[in-house]
């Protein structure tokens, strides 16, 4: 049975995040992350028995902190367009790390039948976690189109990501959620024009 030491598994996953960024998929080994969590060799393998458990475990670090990130921001009053823009913007510069790191764990996953299974997994958690989000807000967005607000928005993110660092830039990124937010709600002001956090509950 792995070991159930929740702080040091924390800390080889989020090494792992790192050196997806760093090195791509293919830096990434046991020994890499223990390195680089600074743990004693044979630390990675008692948790993660093989390579792809490791990659797996690294996605599912992912989805929780993305999670825990947009729980805190719908707290706030703001937009649907500045709620997303805020998030994008952030995710492309502060954390770009981390989503270079899925972005390297969803083209891995094109090889790895359990790594694919483990991200579609995830992505069928997001639908209801961000439809939780908009009933929380108040928003009218079909729920039949969150999908492909999602699709847009991971689409709108791997484009900045993937572009050298900091030239992503808060007009065109608000430009970029005025685009996906009026055309998944239909019409301009039923969602993006109207404040959260101001009794949208």
């Amino acid at each position: 049975m792995p070991p159930t030491n929740p702080a040091r598994r924390q800390a080889l996953t989020d090494a792992a995040i790192e050196l997806l960024a760093s090195s791509g998929v293919h830096g990434l080994t046991h020994r890499a992350v223990e390195k680089a969590a600074d743990l004693p060799p044979g630390t990675a393998s008692n948790y993660f028995r093989s390579r792809e458990a490791l990659l797996v475990a690294a996605a599912e670090r992912i989805a929780e902190l993305h999670h825990a990130d947009t729980d805190r921001a719908v707290e706030r009053p703001a937009t649907l367009v500045d709620l997303l823009t805020d998030s994008l913007l952030t995710a492309a510069t502060t954390l770009r790390n981390r989503y270079l790191a899925i972005f390297e764990l969803q083209l891995e996953a094109a090889r790895r039948p359990a790594l694919a299974s483990a991200l579609a997994s995830l992505q069928d958690t997001a639908l209801p976690v961000t439809a939780g989000h908009h009933d929380r807000l108040g928003l009218t967005i079909p729920r039949e189109r969150i999908p492909a607000m999602i699709a847009l928005y991971g689409g709108a993110l791997f484009t900045l990501v993937s572009a050298p660092p900091g030239s992503a830039n808060k007009e065109a990124v608000r430009s970029m959620m005025q685009v996906i937010v009026y055309g998944c709600a239909g019409e301009k002001g039923q969602s993006g024009a109207k404040t959260i956090g101001d009794g949208a509950e």
